[in-house]
């Protein structure tokens, strides 16, 4: 149960509405989270309006983000952000295998441009401040300036996203669950689930 109550669309001005629509219906179904981040109509607008912008005009293909996301979810340990993102993951056609152990060094399935991705996305989340010159060296190989950018963005998006989500204890939508069967991805340990809905208006009390 979320730490505090869950909100409906009509509490959002009505230039937000497309974006509620966008983040809580399948496949993009967050609607746990939605329903929390309409708190803050402000940062609805540009969180939600930073990624939308994002995936409108990309520099980095939709395979490469997820391996970036799903690698600094798990390096922070949030099975929420794991679960949806793994699931786009294996859309992508990454083998669940590679999916559920992407933090081993020698994970089978990735190209060495991924494994390049997955090795910065887990130094931008577990020591930023000592990454080596090299590193960006062996990303200029493979990447421009701007994809470089976008990259780490995205990163620093993800570890927003991931603190939000433990902090607040977001469960995880009933169609994320299906998903990840239909993956032959296994929920994360500690992943709380929710009950589907069918009252649109409901909201819950803050936990205790």
């Amino acid at each position: 149960m979320a730490r505090v109550g869950e909100l409906d669309g009509s509490a959002l001005p009505a230039d937000l509405q497309t974006l509620w629509k966008t983040f809580s219906t399948p496949p993009r179904d967050f609607t746990n989270q939605v329903r929390v981040l309409a708190h803050s109509p402000d940062a609805f607008r540009h969180l939600y309006g930073l990624i939308e912008a994002l995936r409108s005009s990309p520099s980095l293909s939709p395979r490469l983000i997820e391996i970036a996301v799903v690698t600094t979810s798990r390096v922070n340990a949030c099975p929420y952000c794991v679960g949806h993102h793994g699931a786009a993951l294996a859309a992508h056609g990454l083998e669940p295998e590679t999916i559920e152990n992407i933090l081993e060094p020698d994970v089978p399935g990735l190209s060495e441009k991924e494994r390049l991705v997955r090795d910065y996305a887990r130094l931008v989340s577990e020591r930023a401040w000592g990454i080596r010159d090299s590193v960006f060296e062996d990303l200029s190989k493979h990447f421009d300036e701007r994809e470089i950018v976008e990259l780490t963005v995205r990163i620093g998006l993800c570890t927003l996203f991931n603190k939000f989500n433990q902090a607040l204890q977001i469960d995880a939508e009933t169609s994320l669950m299906t998903m990840l069967s239909g993956s032959g991805l296994e929920a994360g340990e500690g992943m709380p689930t929710s009950p589907a809905r069918t009252n649109d208006k409901t909201s819950r009390e803050e936990a205790q």
